[in-house]
């Protein structure tokens, strides 16, 4: 709809907080709009406020659970809540000084650069990873690739392209 269009470019303009009022209004009168509960739990997300996002999620109706746009939030809050959990990017950096092969220094890094928003880089060490030993970690450096797929969105522009460069890794 027009006003889900209107929340996106706010949203695009970095204008969150009349993006947040738009949605707002859309779930007022809608309140089962998946797109309207994913954005504005994306911006709660965002200005640090799991709580809240965690209660949009909860007022998705049962049967939409699953949406596309869920499932991203979702991603994101896990990817996030996992490289919390990490600790210091410089101690992994240094790690890989001393040891460029050192896949778990490699991985964890990739998982606070993401948390950072810093898609390229962390895609680029995943990659490093299936590139130097496919089988790691159980495929593990290529399966949270995938995750990150998913919490980026298919079209976003770090997913095109790192998925681009997994295929000729995996079919060359």
């Amino acid at each position: 709809t027009e006003a889900l269009a209107a929340a996106a470019e706010a949203r695009e303009a970095g204008d969150t907080q009349t993006a947040a009022d738009i949605y707002d209004a859309i779930l007022e009168q809608s309140p089962e709009t998946i797109e309207a509960i994913a954005g504005l739990g994306e911006i709660l997300f965002e200005a640090g406020d799991s709580q809240g996002a965690e209660a949009m999620l909860a007022k998705a109706p049962e049967d939409k659970k699953d949406a596309p746009a869920l499932a991203a939030l979702r991603a994101k809050m896990t990817l996030a809540a996992e490289a919390a959990a990490l600790g210091n990017p410089a101690e992994f950096e240094r790690r890989l000084a001393a040891n460029p092969n050192d896949h778990q220094a490699r991985f964890d890094l990739a998982m606070v650069q993401n948390a950072r928003g810093e898609r390229m880089q962390a895609a680029d060490n995943l990659l490093a990873i299936v590139r130097a030993d496919r089988t790691w970690n159980d495929d593990g450096a290529r399966a949270q690739l995938l995750k990150f797929f998913e919490a980026w969105g298919m079209t976003d522009e770090a997913t095109l392209s790192a998925r681009r460069k997994l295929s000729s890794l995996l079919f060359s």
